[in-house]
């Protein structure tokens, strides 16, 4: 999933991840008006800036003591770790745009395309804040039937903030890597009290089996929700299976990790801490999987399904992720928004796996969950 949010950090950034990379000249805001299916937005360029700015939030408002200054600090520092642990292993660096919105916010996308391990890895950290259409709350909470039958409700004040990321390796026994951790607020409107709530999880796609792997990685996620809730693993990994079921196939993107959403049944300093310490196991989890395959040989016919694989993952993307939904309701960065997507990708007519191969035991998987540890 991708709700591509951002928030600013606390302290002064170094220049070593300034933007480094070619700049973009900045561009005119310029607002038109646009029909998507019944629902009329206005589309709104991003505007490229040529510095990382320290902060998204709006000075002197958003100070240090609120929840939208501490989720910032918390995902630029997440941003600036993973990247670095992703390009250690990959040797080559992303490139970054830093950009700003006119309603308010911004964010910071760093891209790592056509890479040595990596085909495509990103991640992306934005502020976004202003008012949205009923349409587009109603897809950040998940709730279809929200706000219908109110009448002229006009639009709601939000504030979303968070870090999302999607990695494709190149080798078809490496697993794609998803994680996303957002915060979202909104303001007191039309009689409605104002709500917040914490979002987020990591999971993995991979397109062959290893049950080592596999136990690694979720182990590694069960050890940090038991740390704050003996709980939270089990629920969370239900979740993240059913969330991430592709209805019309009957089948997972992948083999799942740690979902969650409107989570705000504990004080939001308690969930902050569980975000934090998920966001930053985050390479633990997945790198140690990835220097374990990245130099493996593979077949044509491997690859061929690793391309089928990730199909299936640009059909959940773009038919039933909410963050995804999300940001194409509320005008947002089209680029970010669609960073998720793989370079390559394919669709096969009527492709059925041999019975008893290791391609038909990802798909009995990704059909019927399984307990890894």
């Amino acid at each position: 999933m991708a709700l591509h949010t951002q928030t600013r950090s606390l302290h002064q950034r170094g220049s070593s991840r300034a933007f480094s990379q070619s700049c973009r000249p900045p561009k005119r805001v310029n607002l038109s008006r646009c029909r998507v299916g019944t629902m009329e937005r206005a589309i709104q360029e991003e505007q490229y800036i040529s510095h990382t700015p320290v902060s998204l939030l709006r000075a002197g408002i958003d100070t240090e003591e609120t929840m939208r200054a501490k989720f910032e600090k918390v995902i630029r520092d997440a941003q600036d770790s993973i990247c670095k642990a992703i390009e250690d292993v990959d040797g080559k660096k992303f490139h970054q745009d830093a950009w700003t919105r006119a309603d308010g916010g911004g964010g910071i996308s760093r891209v790592l395309q056509d890479g040595n391990v990596w085909e495509k890895a990103g991640v992306n950290v934005s502020v976004v804040y202003g008012s949205m259409p009923p349409e587009a709350y109603r897809a950040a909470t998940g709730n279809t039937e929200l706000l219908k039958n109110k009448g002229d409700i006009g639009r709601v004040p939000f504030f979303a903030a968070g870090i999302s990321s999607v990695m494709h390796p190149r080798n078809p026994h490496c697993p794609t890597m998803h994680f996303n951790y957002r915060y979202f607020e909104t303001e007191e409107w039309n009689g409605i009290p104002g709500q917040w709530w914490f979002g987020g999880g990591t999971d993995i796609t991979p397109s062959y089996i290893d049950e080592e792997d596999m136990k690694h990685f979720h182990g590694v996620y069960k050890e940090v929700c038991d740390r704050h809730d003996p709980t939270y693993y089990a629920k969370f990994k239900k979740w993240c299976d059913e969330y991430f079921l592709i209805k019309h196939r009957g089948e997972r993107r992948g083999l799942g990790g740690i979902f969650f959403d409107d989570l705000n049944d504990k004080d939001p300093e308690t969930i902050l801490k569980f975000s934090t310490d998920a966001v930053n196991h985050v390479a633990k989890a997945y790198c140690p999987i990835i220097h374990k395959h990245m130099n493996d040989s593979f077949t044509a016919e491997e690859k061929q399904w690793q391309q089928l694989r990730r199909g299936r993952y640009v059909e959940f993307n773009l038919v039933y992720d909410r963050g995804t939904t999300f940001g194409l309701k509320t005008g947002g960065r089209i680029e970010s928004i669609l960073m998720s997507m793989p370079l390559t990708a394919s669709w096969l007519y009527d492709n059925r796996p041999a019975p008893g191969s290791r391609e038909a035991d990802l798909l009995d998987a990704c059909r019927n969950p399984r307990n890894w540890v």
